[in-house]
């Protein structure tokens, strides 16, 4: 297949990730610029620019038991592992660090059977790790015994209970998903900046006590001082 030909300006994660595109071998990749401890957040999977699609594509990630969204970035950059470096938390949209955490020259990878219950295009894998599986197809039509050890999203785990079970492994499947929904978006938004307004404030006070500190202890010192003269 060719290198996905993107719709939106590049790129689109600069600080945190750089794209390598081999127009000769079709083939892309992309490499983490940052250093995440394991299981940190890497990148979120915000509203907009990803919006949800009606069925998958080779470009989606599926979040949900029907449900899917487009990325419509440079996180589609990313490559399948059998040892990846990246957690796709669909629950919360969070794009996590491995258990081995990031540091920058990492080939970005996740396992696509954690997220996608079926895949068009099945594909032999050539990560060449020690746990490959070979042959990767969606979760729904690999064996699940080679699942074992993969971090698997909800939604991938309620499906294999129930092909497993023949029954609905959740009573609440049905409830109407709000990420789309336009509400949930302004709150997930503001959300976001009151984290980023919280940081801010933290390493504002983290500086004005450390400031303090320096001032007490100046004060004791010329204190020290002038009683000994």
């Amino acid at each position: 297949m060719a290198p996905l030909k993107p719709h939106w300006a590049q790129p689109s994660h600069p600080d945190i990730h750089q794209v390598i595109v081999n127009e000769a071998e079709f083939t892309s990749k992309s490499l983490s610029k940052v250093t995440v401890p394991p299981f940190g957040v890497f990148a979120k999977m915000t509203f907009p620019p990803c919006t949800i699609t009606p069925e998958a594509t080779y470009a989606t990630v599926q979040i949900g038991k029907n449900r899917h969204i487009s990325l419509n970035s440079d996180l589609l950059y990313l490559n399948h592992s059998c040892d990846p470096s990246l957690i796709l938390d669909t629950a919360n949209l969070d794009i996590l660090a491995g258990p081995k955490g990031l540091k920058p020259g990492d080939e970005l990878t996740f396992f696509y059977p954690s997220t996608e219950w079926h895949m068009a295009q099945p594909f032999d894998c050539l990560c060449q790790s020690a746990s490959c599986r070979g042959t990767i197809t969606g979760a729904q039509g690999m064996d699940p015994r080679k699942l074992e050890g993969f971090w698997l999203s909800g939604h991938i785990r309620q499906m294999l209970e129930e092909k497993a079970t023949g029954k609905p492994a959740d009573a609440h499947a049905d409830v109407p998903d709000l990420v789309g929904d336009a509400t949930a978006q302004l709150l997930r938004a503001a959300l976001s900046k009151a984290e980023d307004v919280a940081s801010k404030a933290r390493a504002a006070l983290d500086g004005y006590t450390a400031s303090t500190l320096v001032s007490l202890e100046d004060e004791a010192t010329k204190g020290t001082i002038a009683n000994a003269a």
